[in-house]
């Protein structure tokens, strides 16, 4: 909330704010709340939540600036990572949390700043890289409904991108990897072929 705040202020302040959350869930109402308060005060805010998210993004005059994306594909992902801007200490975290009233309040939890800049530049890079995704994303429409995101150019599908580490030094080079395929293709009774 802290965070959430200080961009707030940021944004006060004539600076921009800007924050980033990848996660599994977000249904927390204070978080949601909050995150609500800081778009309607100009902070843009990009969620990855790859399933459940009770927040609802572009609705006028409350989540103006706000996104909201789900990318789900080959690998069941677990890692939150997370970027407040304007924080002083380090922009970017990591936590083991989703944004859900279980973790926050009835489980040990840790998120710690991540200041090595290294791994800040890493962090960074793999945010970017989800945020770019136009093969597997689906992005939240203010009714709570998905619209699927695919490009027939410039493809950019985000776990296929991380399968070789060396293609993932740079956000242009996931552009030449194209699309995963599935093993397996299925017809409309839905056994494997």
């Amino acid at each position: 909330m802290d965070l959430i705040e200080g961009e707030i202020r940021a944004v006060e302040q004539g600076k921009g704010g800007h924050i980033i959350a990848k996660m599994n869930s977000l249904l927390d109402k204070e978080i949601i709340a909050k995150l609500y308060e800081a778009s309607c005060k100009g902070v843009k805010i990009d969620l990855i939540v790859r399933g459940i998210c009770t927040l609802r993004p572009g609705i006028e005059g409350v989540s103006d600036n706000i996104t909201v994306r789900s990318i789900v594909g080959r690998f069941l992902e677990h890692h939150r990572i997370l970027y407040f801007k304007n924080h002083s200490e380090s922009p970017y975290y990591i936590s083991s949390a989703d944004w859900m009233p279980r973790n926050l309040n009835d489980r040990v939890e840790l998120m710690v700043p991540v200041e090595d800049m290294a791994l800040q530049k890493e962090l960074q890079h793999i945010l970017e890289v989800y945020l770019a995704d136009n093969q597997k994303a689906h992005v939240m429409r203010a009714d709570g409904s998905y619209r699927k995101v695919i490009a027939k150019e410039d493809k950019v599908c985000a776990q296929l991108s991380f399968l070789n580490p060396k293609d993932m030094e740079t956000t242009e080079g996931i552009a030449a990897l194209g699309v995963w395929e599935p093993i397996l293709e299925f017809d409309s009774t839905d056994h494997a072929k």
